[in-house]
Parts: C-alpha cells; sequence; structure tokens
C-alpha cells in the first residue's frame, strides 16, 4: 500500500534525490531520443476552428518548411502520427463506443488521405488513464504507448521500483493477449521544463524558445544559452547529467525526452533555435566516446522500436500490472474529481448524440443492404431517390462532432464557458442530422412499394417524437394530432435483442388507443397527465404510455385511434397528493384524472409502489426510497436515497471545474418549504415525484413483465442556477454490508474493483462512473446504473453517491481561467437493480463482472426505443405500409452486443461504399447473480455467432476479420483471431473480446 504522503523531493519536488556512479553505461551506452512534439487542444480557451487558424496552422505550415524540403515526411520518418485518433480523448468520462469511434474515424482518415497506420499511442494530457484504452488500441494493432497525468505518489512509486514502463494488463485477461507496452512519464508536466531530468530549473535551460528577448522566459529565472564553442561543454555535461539521472529511474539504457508544450513550434524562429542548438549538443555528446551517449532527435515509436530491441538483446523484462490511473492529483490535496461531473448537461447530451448515432448508422447500413440485395436480384429502382449520399455525409459529420467531444477538454467540462456552447451547437445539429438519416432509412425499410419513396426534406413522412428547441434545453416531446383517422407510429429497437419496454408519447386528447398493426389487436395502455406544474396539468397535453414488444433490430407499427367511450384498453392513471399544512389551501387540477389528497394517519404512513418483481417503500414526507424488496425471493435491503451539499473549501485553493476541494463532510439538502409529493398510480407504470426547491426527484416502477420491471427507475430535474459555490449530492444509505469495497465501471467495458481509503482525502475517493456502480455483500448487489457520466464515491459501507451538478464561482489554477457557472436546468436518469448473489466470498475479488440483467438495463438506458410519427401532411401518408420490418432472424446472445454496423466510405469519393464494420462485443458477466430472468429473450453461446444465420433475408459476403479500426487484416497485427479461418462466418468471441468484421451484406 503507497503512503501517499508528500516530503519535499528536492529538486524533484514530489520524488528523491536521484544519483549515479558513472561507471553504468560502459558496457551499454545511454540512448537518447529526443522527440519534439506539440500539444494541440481542438477546443480548450479558445474553439477548435479559433484554434487552428490562430496556432495549428502555423505549426503544420513550420513544420513543412524546416523538416525537409522533400515533403515525403511520413514515409521517411521524420513526421509520426502518435494514435491516430480523432482527438486525444478523455478516458473517464467518455464511453466505449465514443472511444472506439473516434479511434476509427481517425485511422480511417489518416489511411484515405496520408497512408498512414499508426503504430504508437501518445496521451500526455488526459487527466488519469484507463486500462480501456490500451486494450482498444493494442486490438487497432497499435505496439505501445505512452501516458502522463498519473497520481504524483503513483509515479514516485513505480520510479522507485523502475516500473515506469510496464506491460500494461487487462484484469480480466488470463494470459498476456492484451498485454500493451506502456510508458509513464515520471515527472510533474509533459513541457520541457519537466521531461529532460528531474531539475525543471537546468531542463528549462535547454528550452531554446525561451532565449532571451522571447515572448516566454523561465519561471526559474535562469535563461538558456545559445549553444556556442565556449559553453558547449559546460552545457553539454549540464545536460547529460539530467539524462543520466532520469534515466535511473528505467530498467534499461534507452531514454526518452520530449520536447514540447502546449501549440509550440508555431514561430518559424523557434524551428531554428532549438533544431540548431541542440544539433550542436548531440554532436558534442555523441562524438565524445567516453560519455557513452548517443543522442538523436528522433519519434516515438523510434524510441519504443530501441526499448524492444535493449530489452530483447539484455534479456531485461518489463513488468506487468493491470489496474487504472485514477483519481488522479498533481499535487498536495488537489485530485482531479470533480471533472467527473462538471457541466452535467452536456455529459447528458453526449450520450444523446451517441445513442442517435449508434442508430442511425445501424438503420442505414441495413437500408444500404436491403437494397443491394434487391438490385443483386435483378430489381431495378428499388432506391426512389433515397438520399444515401446525402445521410452519408450526415453521419461522417456526427462521427466527427462526437469524436470531438471526446477530447479531454470537452467531455470533462473543462473548457471556455463560449467553447462549451461551440461543441454544445456541434452535437445538437448533429443530433438533429441524424434524426433526418433515422426518419429518412425506417420510411424506405417500412414502405411496401421502394420505388414510390420520394424524399421530402420540407415535409418528411416520419417525424421524431423529441425535438430539442436549442443546444442548451432540453428535449421537449412532440404533442400528437390524433384524431377520428389513425395515426401511425413506428417504433425502432436498435439492439439486438427483442425489447418489451414502455413506450410514451405525447397526444393532444385524453380518448386514445393503440393498437399492433401486425395483428389489429389493442395494446393495454395507460393515459397519464403532463404536469405544468406540480399540481397543475397541462390542458394541450397528455402521455400515453405502452408495452412495446420490438424485435432485435427491427421496426414495429402501431395504429394510434381514437378511443369510443366503452373502451378500456387505455385506462387513465389516478393520482394522490401528500397534503402538508401549507399545502391544504391549493387547489389541484386533475382535468379528467382521479386525484385525492392523503391526510391523517394515511399521510404519515410509507407510501407503497410494487410490481410482479419489485416493493419499494418510500418516505411519506419526502416521497424519497426507504427500502426495496425482491418479490421472488424476499431479499430486502434498506435503500434511502437522501440529498446533500458540498461546499468548497475555505482555503485559497477551491474546487473549480477541474478540482473537487470540499469543506468537509457532505450536509444534508434542507428546503425551508417540504416537497410537494405526488403519485401516480396505473397499469403501465406507477411513480413518485417529490418536488423540491433545487430538484425534482422521480421514482418510476414499470409494471412489465420483462426487463424493465425488474429495476426502479431514477430521475432528477436539477437546477441550482442560484447558488453559490455548492454541489449537489443524491446519496443512497443501504444496510449492504460492503465495507471499504465498492465497484464503478471504466467506460462502460468493464470494472474496476475501488477501495474507499480512510487515510486519503475526501475528494480522492471520487471515482468516474460512466455506466455503473454497484456494492455487494455476501447475498446481495444493489448496482446504480446511470445514463450520463457522474462522479461516485461510497464513503461509508453500504454508500453510494453521485455528485448531480457542481457550480463554482473560481478558477482552480489548471489554466482555465474562470469557474463553472453555465449551469442549466439538467435531467439525469438512474435505473437501481437490487439482486441476490450466492458467493460467499472471504476475499474482495480483483476482478468483477455486471450480471446480464445489468448489461441489458444499462442497454435500455443508453439505446432506447426510439419512436416515429407518421407525418399526415406528407404526400407520402396514405402510401401502404409494412407492419413490421425485422432484419435480423433471431436475437444475438445475451452475452454478445452490436456495438455498430457502421457503413465504411468509399475509397474512390466522399459516399459510402458496399462495405461494412461489424463490430461485436462479448460481454464478461457475473454468473453468481441468481435473478437474471427469462423475461431477457435470449440466451447464450459462449460467443459463437453465425453469420450466415444471423439476418432474416440478407447474406453476407467477402467477409475479413480485421484489426479494431479497419487498419490491419487481423493475422497481421498481432492480435489473436480466436478462429483458424479468417473469412469463416462462424465467429468465436473469448468474454470481454471487441471484434471488428469487414463484411458486405445485401
Amino acid at each position: 500500500m503507497l503512503r501517499f504522503d508528500n516530503p519535499d523531493g528536492g529538486v524533484w519536488k514530489q520524488g528523491f534525490d536521484i544519483s549515479y556512479h558513472g561507471n553504468e553505461w560502459d558496457k551499454e551506452p545511454l540512448e537518447v531520443f529526443v522527440v519534439p512534439h506539440s500539444h494541440n487542444d481542438p477546443g480548450w480557451l479558445k474553439t477548435f476552428d479559433d484554434y487552428y487558424r490562430d496556432q495549428t496552422q502555423h505549426i503544420l505550415n513550420n513544420m513543412l518548411l524546416h523538416l525537409a524540403q522533400d515533403t515525403r515526411l511520413l514515409r521517411n520518418g521524420q513526421l509520426e502520427m502518435a494514435t491516430g485518433g480523432w482527438v486525444m480523448p478523455d478516458e473517464a468520462n467518455t464511453h466505449y463506443f465514443a472511444l472506439i469511434d473516434q479511434l476509427m474515424e481517425g485511422h480511417q482518415w489518416l489511411e484515405a488521405n496520408l497512408g498512414v497506420k499508426p503504430t504508437s499511442g501518445w496521451a500526455v494530457d488526459p487527466f488519469g488513464h484507463s486500462p480501456s484504452m490500451a486494450y482498444f488500441l493494442k486490438r487497432a494493432g497499435l505496439a505501445s504507448m505512452l501516458i502522463q497525468r498519473v497520481h504524483y505518489a503513483v509515479k514516485k512509486q513505480f520510479a522507485t521500483k523502475k516500473t515506469l514502463e510496464f506491460y500494461w494488463r487487462q484484469n480480466w485477461d488470463p494470459a498476456s493477449s492484451s498485454d500493451m507496452m506502456c510508458h509513464m512519464m515520471p515527472f510533474y508536466s509533459y513541457d520541457i521544463p519537466h521531461t529532460c531530468g528531474p531539475d525543471p530549473s537546468i531542463c528549462c535551460q535547454f528550452d531554446f524558445h525561451r532565449l532571451p528577448g522571447g515572448r516566454i522566459s523561465c519561471p526559474w529565472r535562469i535563461p538558456p544559452q545559445p549553444i556556442t564553442d565556449h559553453n558547449i561543454r559546460e552545457r553539454s555535461l549540464l545536460l547529460l547529467d539530467q539524462y543520466r539521472k532520469k534515466s535511473r529511474l528505467f530498467r534499461t539504457g534507452v531514454l526518452l525526452v520530449p520536447l514540447g508544450d502546449d501549440f509550440r513550434w508555431a514561430e518559424s524562429s523557434e524551428w531554428q533555435n532549438q533544431f540548431n542548438n541542440y544539433q550542436r549538443l548531440f554532436t558534442y555528446l555523441n562524438t565524445h566516446s567516453e560519455l557513452h551517449v548517443k543522442a538523436q532527435f528522433g519519434t516515438i515509436s523510434d524510441y519504443f522500436r530501441a526499448l524492444r530491441n535493449r530489452t530483447a538483446r539484455t534479456g531485461i523484462n518489463l513488468p506487468v500490472l493491470s489496474g487504472d490511473f485514477f483519481t488522479y492529483a498533481d499535487r498536495d490535496d488537489h485530485y482531479w474529481s470533480g471533472y467527473y461531473t462538471s457541466r452535467p448537461f452536456y455529459k447528458r447530451l453526449d450520450r444523446l448524440l451517441e445513442s442517435h448515432l449508434r442508430a442511425a448508422e445501424i438503420l442505414y447500413s441495413l437500408t444500404l443492404a436491403e437494397m443491394r440485395r434487391a438490385e443483386a436480384g435483378g430489381v431495378s429502382g428499388y432506391r426512389g431517390d433515397f438520399p444515401a449520399g446525402e445521410a452519408y455525409q450526415l453521419l461522417i459529420v456526427a462521427r466527427r462532432n462526437l469524436g470531438l467531444f471526446q477530447h479531454h477538454d470537452a467531455v470533462t467540462g473543462t473548457s471556455k464557458d463560449w467553447v462549451v456552447m461551440d461543441y454544445g451547437k456541434r452535437l445538437y445539429h448533429s443530433i438533429l442530422a441524424l434524426k433526418e438519416v433515422l426518419v429518412n432509412s425506417a420510411h424506405w425499410l417500412i414502405l411496401k412499394d421502394k420505388a414510390a419513396y420520394r424524399h421530402e426534406p420540407s415535409s418528411a413522412f416520419l417525424q421524431m417524437d423529441e425535438v430539442q428547441p436549442s443546444q442548451d434545453t432540453l428535449p421537449k416531446k412532440t404533442i400528437l394530432t390524433v384524431g377520428r383517422a389513425s395515426r401511425m407510429l413506428v417504433v425502432y429497437n436498435p439492439v439486438s435483442q427483442k425489447r418489451s419496454a414502455v413506450v410514451s408519447i405525447y397526444v393532444d386528447s385524453p380518448a386514445v388507443r393503440v393498437v399492433s398493426m401486425e395483428t389489429g389487436q389493442p395494446i393495454p395502455a395507460q393515459l397519464s397527465a403532463v404536469w405544468a406544474e406540480p399540481t397543475r396539468m397541462s390542458l394541450k397535453a397528455y402521455k400515453l404510455s405502452f408495452i412495446a414488444e420490438v424485435p432485435p433490430l427491427a421496426l414495429v407499427l402501431y395504429h394510434l385511434l381514437h378511443a369510443p367511450d366503452k373502451d378500456d384498453s387505455t385506462q387513465r392513471a389516478n393520482y394522490t397528493f401528500l397534503a402538508r399544512d401549507w399545502q391544504e389551501s391549493q387547489s389541484i387540477d386533475t382535468g379528467p384524472f382521479k386525484a385525492s389528497r392523503l391526510q391523517g394517519d394515511e399521510a404519515n404512513a410509507p407510501l407503497v409502489l410494487a410490481n410482479a418483481h419489485i416493493q419499494t417503500w418510500t418516505s411519506p414526507s419526502s416521497g424519497l426510497l426507504e427500502k426495496m424488496k425482491l418479490a421472488g425471493d424476499g431479499l430486502e435491503r434498506h435503500v434511502q436515497v437522501r440529498f446533500f451539499w458540498y461546499g468548497t473549501s475555505p482555503n485559497h485553493d477551491k474546487s473549480g471545474a477541474y478540482l473537487f476541494l470540499p469543506d468537509g463532510e457532505a450536509k444534508p439538502y434542507s428546503a425551508s418549504l417540504p416537497p410537494q409529493v405526488r403519485v401516480t398510480r396505473g397499469p403501465v407504470f406507477s411513480e413518485i415525484t417529490s418536488c423540491f426547491q433545487h430538484f425534482t426527484h422521480t421514482l418510476r416502477l414499470f409494471h412489465v413483465e420483462g426487463l424493465e420491471g425488474h429495476s426502479v427507475e431514477l430521475s432528477n430535474l436539477v437546477d441550482i442556477r442560484s447558488e453559490v459555490n455548492r454541489e449537489l449530492v443524491m446519496r443512497l444509505v443501504t444496510d449492504v454490508a460492503s465495507g471499504d469495497h465498492f465497484y464503478t465501471d471504466l467506460n462502460g467495458f468493464q470494472i474496476q474493483p475501488r477501495r474507499t481509503l480512510a487515510k486519503l482525502p475526501l475528494q480522492a475517493n471520487f471515482y468516474p462512473m460512466t455506466t455503473m456502480a454497484y456494492v455487494q455483500d455476501s447475498n446481495s448487489r444493489l448496482t446504480l446504473l446511470t445514463g450520463q457520466s457522474l462522479g461516485v464515491a461510497s464513503l461509508k459501507s453500504g454508500n453510494l453517491e453521485v455528485v448531480l451538478d457542481r457550480r463554482l464561482q473560481q478558477d482552480d489554477n489548471r489554466g482555465l481561467g474562470q469557474g463553472v457557472t453555465d449551469n442549466k436546468l439538467t435531467a439525469s436518469c438512474f435505473r437501481l437493480l437490487l439482486e441476490r448473489r450466492r458467493r460467499q466470498e472471504k476475499e474482495v475479488a480483483l476482478v468483477s463482472y455486471p450480471s446480464l440483467i445489468s448489461h441489458a438495463s444499462s442497454l435500455h438506458l443508453l439505446q432506447p426505443l426510439l419512436s416515429m410519427a407518421v407525418n399526415p401532411a406528407s404526400s407520402a401518408a396514405s402510401l401502404p405500409l409494412l407492419p413490421s420490418y425485422q432484419p435480423i432472424r433471431k436475437a444475438l446472445p445475451c452475452d454478445l452486443h452490436l456495438l455498430n454496423l457502421r457503413t465504411i466510405q468509399n475509397k474512390e469519393g466522399a459516399g459510402p461504399s458496399d462495405q461494412s464494420a461489424l463490430i461485436l462485443h462479448r460481454k464478461g458477466f457475473d454468473c453468481d447473480v441468481l435473478n437474471t430472468p427469462a423475461h431477457l429473450h435470449c440466451g447464450t453461446t459462449h460467443g459463437e455467432l453465425d453469420l450466415d444465420n444471423m439476418f432474416t433475408s440478407l447474406s453476407v459476403h467477402n467477409l475479413q476479420r480485421v484489426t479494431l479500426t479497419l487498419m490491419h487484416p487481423e493475422n497481421e497485427s498481432g492480435n489473436d483471431a480466436g478462429d483458424s479461418d479468417s473469412r469463416s462466418h462462424h465467429v468465436k468471441l473469448e468474454p470481454m473480446e471487441v471484434r471488428t468484421i469487414q463484411v458486405q451484406i445485401g
């Protein structure tokens, strides 16, 4: 266990004194690779476009001017594209769909435009590092990677043990297939003062951009000197001393020295000064054989290549390590756990774009595949005027906007206000564009006569049931007009398992019923009020909810019909209000719905909601959850939902966009007036809504036999715009005997066991929660599933707390220069899942997995059913439609997730090709959780899938197993395919494996 202390280490403040004898390199010379680099944020203090205009274009122009007259810089190794993703992504808040998608978009662009295939990863600025990224780079065919922002105490420990170069292995990998060679930079920063050696005051003297008379200087007030014949010996030996000291932290004599910083190499003078002075130093060092050093400029791959050669030749073994590098601290108690939640509105918008992009990619790819199938069968005119090229351009822009937002100053919420707005506009416009792709693709697929398809942008045949007025407002439901004529509703299931889930739409009349187009039978439905205020319903809209049964990847059609008076297929919800002294005089307007007040003894009894699977008890005074019970086996747990405030430290250093520096333990949320509590009971769902001053909290229980009925939905509508230096927290207080252990996911891809350490400050025990966190004991597990990334902690046994929003008036001195005060009305949605376990564990396992039901419930949150209504104003509204479109023969196995079906760009132009990237993920799951229901509508097949029998009418052709981002055939990358025949249509994935298969479907 690390002590996490911070004694003064001398010139290396966070480390220790480094010494050497001088003869360590007599047998093997010190081999130094000085790697010039420039870190260009695609948005932070300026927008992406402004940075390019003001700085980045000048860096690129000077690069072409100074590197060589020969512009083949990539081919001859003078210029390297490291990592090659669309951005250098954050690794805490990002979901693995978006991480892989931005990596694929970058790799495809590089190959198409520059003929480049990256081999090394470079991540100097993400605020902590995830092993998920190492795995995806490995699967993409990269051989090595570099990381920088790691807790200073961890760096010191690694330096002491000489483990700064290691093989990073996934904790679920029983062998070495996931091992990725990794270099951890040892010092405080990636800038030049902190990269040549342990003494920044000396290293700064070798940043020749800071020569006297320039715009920047050394903060240690010892300026660089131009290298001349008079000082070259003294300067060379001074620099070599730093190189030697730094090399003593590693196991080999191969040393990496980055030479760069943010937006460096933008001026011609910098190129000249750095190159000329370093070349003189290298010449001196290399020509004096008694110094036993070989110094040179190089790329990151040059360095890794030399490192591999040296370890192979000398037999030096690098250690193998597993785990992650969160939570990052750069000094003292300054833990970067604030950005896990900063700007939560945009973290939610990120997930909205992600879900729309994945849904649109799959539906668009299926549409083109169906067109190819028909044309291969000799059917002409089948495409109509479907805008395949236009839609593909919208997909490309959406991929790139989603990719851009994965940048480590975007999804993190750590940019200037106007930069955040620029990101938000990009996300927003791509969501609108993807809705176009979705409705156009669905329109073509459900038409009986495909040749009758007409593209009408001004009057689209289908309309999505949600609209978002602007980038900084929440989506709103479209109110559908239901008259005497039938109104058609199309429901799309974007996942590869069958769904039985609740669909809710807004209609303009209470007299509505739902009828299946396929069977002609009415569907049980619930009519509920739409609330304009806590006790006043809207007179313009009603909420219609029904249970849709939708096959995998399918479109299913329903009729919305005017209901006769005696129709009982749609039942109206009943409402109960808890009366308080100050509320009794308030009138309640519930229109056509029955409503009552609870008073006296009734008002003091717990509020109980139940379905066939779960029973909940909530507080009569607050409406907040108190207890849960599983109906099947009687497992019961106290689960109290509570809200708290964190303030910020009274000291000079305070919380900001990056840092969480609280003023002690959280203080209970209290309001001047008790909440207004409204209870809804109906046949499809029941809910309890509590309206507080700063948030509205809803507990919802679905009366569904399927998956949705096995968890409790918790949602919050948060508004803290009136507050000063406060952070709102939702805490689950439970009697699960979890001790000081809990579990959080990494990127929605894998689970990382956590331990709350009392010796660390409170803020150090917060971790990123991308999709879920859970606590467990020997016979139960309680999982909180989230629809957006937030910070989470378990500060006491059985507890989980989530930071919902942060409003902070000051900068936290990490370069942003502002606080976080652009808060919005922000929605957050969760699912709470209680499960029984059967394992009696004496020790905490190093590897953990969600259950199958947890995986599936998370997909419900992140990939919901999408509803589209036929536009009665469209000229095609009367055309005959299919009752459903079902492309998949049967559901994929429960543990096999179709991550994407992504149409590949045509190499001859900007349009779509006839090839697609089929990306599959076999999820690891916990077999010791007992309540996995039959309602998942799928089984498991040990990771096997027969692509020949996957589709209903489509066929798979020209199959090729490739690396994750399509850069290499899989057998050329060093990744083990697991299948003997690379073109076999029978696929087998190992647990946790993500695999890309290039296919032609038609």
